[in-house]
């Protein structure tokens, strides 16, 4: 062997030494990272929790009120509606929703709130669904209504204790859902734009 080739296999073996390190490095960098997809929350209206135990208590989810608004604030006096999902991550042991309260309003709910080993409980239609998951394996449906005896507005969480046979109870904070039809105006506004802002 004579001495450029020497060099050039020494070369080649010395690229392919780089070469290697770099792809170590490259892929240690992203060992243990989270992605920021991960960490997102999901596009949905409410909030959730978690009531009792994470494996087999009740996960509520996508909870928020429904009370279209069309002044300042919704009315003491005036219905809305709560809708969540609740999940009974118990396998083996049903559970059931005993009560709902809050210093907003008397809420009253109508319907079979037992929940199936691994079951699901469908409160409300969410905006933009069709039918309620009655086809679903396993599911429930019921309504929960609110009957303000405080006024509320959009923005602005509010609290309520979700009561369960099992699981105990839990408190989160509620947001407001105005719902998928568009805000009314006031009848003095709309007559006024009618004619052109005159009498």
């Amino acid at each position: 062997m004579n001495r450029f080739e020497s060099r050039s296999s020494a070369v080649t073996a010395s690229l392919a030494v780089c070469g290697l390190a770099l792809v170590t490095a490259l892929s240690g960098c992203s060992a243990g990272q989270l992605t920021q997809t991960s960490i997102q929350e999901p596009a949905v209206n409410g909030t959730g929790v978690i009531v009792g135990d994470t494996y087999s208590g009740v996960a509520l989810r996508n909870i928020h009120l429904r009370a279209p608004q069309t002044s300042d604030y919704v009315k003491p006096g005036q219905p809305a509606e709560l809708i969540f999902v609740a999940v009974n991550e118990s396998p083996k042991d049903k559970d059931k929703l005993v009560s709902i309260t809050s210093p907003v309003g008397t809420v009253s709910v109508a319907g079979d709130a037992t929940i199936a080993p691994g079951g699901v409980l469908v409160v409300g239609t969410p905006d933009g669904q069709q039918s309620p998951l009655d086809a679903t394996e396993a599911a429930n449906t019921v309504q929960a209504k609110v009957t303000l005896t405080q006024p509320i507005s959009n923005g602005i969480t509010y609290p309520f204790t979700f009561t369960f046979e099992r699981s105990g109870a839990a408190e989160v904070s509620v947001p407001i859902s105005a719902g998928a039809a568009p805000r009314r105006e006031a009848p003095a506004a709309v007559e006024a734009s009618d004619t052109g802002g005159h009498p």
